[in-house]
């Protein structure tokens, strides 16, 4: 950016600022058309009569980079699939380091990266405002730790989901815990816009347990099946828990979905329709061969279908997984710099001076890239020092 005074930091503050942005990018645009059978000769059986296919729902196909892109109310999403090995007395990488950018380690070596971690991977102490993360943690675990005081260990399925509101600091660490043994870690972490009204909320974090998080199995005519991860929105009688009372989220007419969608060798599924004025993408980050409604998608990529009729997916060689993010756009301005994402760039750099001042309330943890005791297992632990643990 310009060379703003609101905006100049210190070097050792600026290197906590350091974080990947995207704003929302929008996919291709429609096509069109009707889908109608051709007529039968009263001389041919229906089975014989070829069908012209539906209306193709691919609106658009982006390769997937990192992070990915995404469309209001989304921002972005990021998926780390880090391979590591086992772990060492301070819950770092039982191996060497040595030829890694410590700090900004981005480049996969050995199977896995360090992030902006020195001694154990991840994202030491940095601010957000003006939005939500919300991260989904499929394999490993992650500790989390802000200036509100709290602290949280989750994985395994687990679900956190912060809104940043009027901003905090927190850093998000992966302990290797186990020391015989490897320790993958895969997640993924989606920010979701919050509305200029709620902008300066209250900053707050909500666990969503694996135990507590639905799964819907489907399985179709042929046995192929389909199991469907409602870590948001609604499927069927299949509800998750509520997301953070002042998220975009929790409005039912926002039509906020996050599913993931893991399909056997030639399963078929039919997706519902979503509300109308929804936007749905696909991130298609596993296997080959997808079709949709009849038409072919194209493996590592986001994909954006229409999202106000049914869809029927269908595995077409091997097994696949998909990211569903699924709402109704904010439609409000997006001026987003690194952590911060306002409305205007007047609130950015109001952002950067509260941040400078402030410091969002401080940091009360010895370091910036504090973990947990090996041994503490999963739980999050409020500012007011409740405790709450999965059941």
């Amino acid at each position: 950016m310009e060379d703003d005074t609101a905006m100049q930091i210190p070097r050792r503050d600026a290197l906590k600022l350091i974080a990947a942005g995207a704003v929302a990018t929008t996919a291709g645009a429609c096509a069109k058309g009707d889908a109608s059978p051709s007529a039968a000769s009263p001389h041919n059986a229906p089975s014989e009569v070829p069908m012209t296919p539906k209306p193709n729902p691919i609106l658009g196909q982006k390769p997937l980079g990192f992070p990915w892109q995404t469309v209001d109310p989304f921002l972005f999403c990021v998926h780390h699939d880090d391979h590591y090995p086992a772990g060492n007395e301070r819950m770092g990488p039982k191996a060497s380091l040595a030829g890694r950018d410590l700090g900004m380690d981005f480049e996969i070596k050995d199977g896995w990266r360090m992030y902006h971690g020195h001694v154990v991977p991840g994202f030491p102490q940095h601010p957000h405002r003006g939005f939500e993360t919300v991260t989904v943690v499929r394999k490993g675990l992650l500790d989390h730790s802000d200036s509100l005081g709290a602290a949280a260990r989750y994985g395994g399925g687990d679900v956190q989901w912060l809104t940043a509101g009027a901003g905090i600091l927190h850093a998000e660490m992966f302990p290797l815990i186990a020391e015989d043994r490897d320790n993958p870690v895969e997640l993924f972490q989606i920010w979701l816009n919050l509305p200029a009204a709620d902008k300066f909320a209250e900053p707050h974090f909500t666990m969503l347990w694996n135990e507590a998080i639905p799964r819907a199995r489907f399985t179709d005519e042929g046995g192929g099946e389909t199991l469907v991860t409602v870590n948001a929105g609604r499927l069927g009688e299949h509800a998750p828990p509520a997301p953070p009372p002042r998220s975009w989220a929790s409005r039912p007419e926002a039509d906020i979905a996050i599913w993931t969608i893991a399909m056997s060798p030639g399963a078929r599924w039919t997706m519902p329709a979503a509300r109308t004025g929804s936007r749905r993408v696909l991130y298609f980050f596993s296997g080959k061969g997808l079709t949709i409604d009849g038409h072919a998608a194209t493996a590592e990529r986001a994909i954006e279908v229409t999202a106000d009729r049914p869809l029927e997916l269908a595995a077409t060689s091997g097994a696949i997984e998909m990211l569903l993010l699924q709402g109704r756009p904010i439609g409000e301005p997006v001026v987003q710099h690194g952590p911060f994402v306002m409305n205007s760039r007047e609130e950015i750099q109001q952002a950067f001076a509260d941040y400078r001042r402030t410091q969002f309330g401080g940091w009360p943890w010895p370091g910036d890239d504090p973990v947990h005791p090996r041994d503490a297992g999963r739980f999050a632990r409020r500012s007011d020092g409740s405790v709450e643990r999965p059941t």
